[in-house]
């Protein structure tokens, strides 16, 4: 049976992507905040968007200080995370309240949190206003990840190795194992050889900019 449901289910339905707990710096101040409205937004340059409501501590702290850092947490995080978004950095310091152990980050000088799986780094290139968000544009500078979560994607073997996904609420997934697909062989031999080439220009444009950021 099919539910006609409401314009704002919309978002929910577009999630679960991999919940991102945000860390900025802004002089002595350091703030977490889990986000779940994240997206790639292009390969060359590479960037990625992260939506937050004006009126969130973590949406000053990120235009002031004009960079960020994506933090993906394991599922070692989960009550860190419905912490992290239950209480607005404007009234304490959460990351000294929860005592969650941090690094210094390669190319910003927000903190990078301890029991993730995936770390992005992110200069800030642009904020666009759309509806009541805000769109930070970030410039990926750095990216990190545990071997034994992410080899060129997400391995799912150890369940304490898999990235913590947002439903909705209290409620929090994570992915259990993973699918691999046999499409059909193209029909044409010249299709394939494109798609490779194509595959192959990618790859080495990826490898050069990883350079260029070292």
């Amino acid at each position: 049976m099919r539910l006609n449901l409401t314009e704002h289910d919309a978002r929910r339905l577009l999630i679960p992507g991999p919940l991102a707990l945000v860390t900025s710096k802004w002089r002595a101040a350091e703030n977490v905040a889990p986000v779940a409205w994240t997206t790639p937004l292009s390969a060359v340059p590479p960037l990625v968007g992260v939506c937050v409501h004006p009126s969130r501590h973590t949406h000053d702290m990120i235009r002031f200080s004009e960079e960020f850092a994506l933090n993906i947490p394991s599922p070692r995080l989960l009550n860190h995370a419905a912490y992290f978004g239950s209480i607005s950095g404007r009234e304490g310091d959460k990351l000294a309240i929860s005592r969650l152990p941090t690094f210094k980050a390669r190319k910003v000088e927000a903190p990078l949190l301890e029991g993730c799986v995936g770390w992005i780094e992110c200069g800030l290139q642009d904020a666009i206003a759309i509806g009541d968000h805000t769109l930070f544009v970030g410039r990926v500078l750095a990216v990190s990840a545990e071997e034994e979560a992410y080899q060129e994607v997400w391995l799912l073997d150890d369940p304490d190795e898999r990235p913590l996904h947002y439903l909705g609420g209290f409620s929090y997934a994570a992915l259990e194992r993973r699918l691999e697909a046999r499409p059909p062989a193209p029909q044409s031999p010249d299709f394939a050889a494109q798609w490779e080439q194509e595959a192959r220009e990618i790859s080495e444009r990826s490898a050069e900019e990883r350079r260029a950021q070292e």
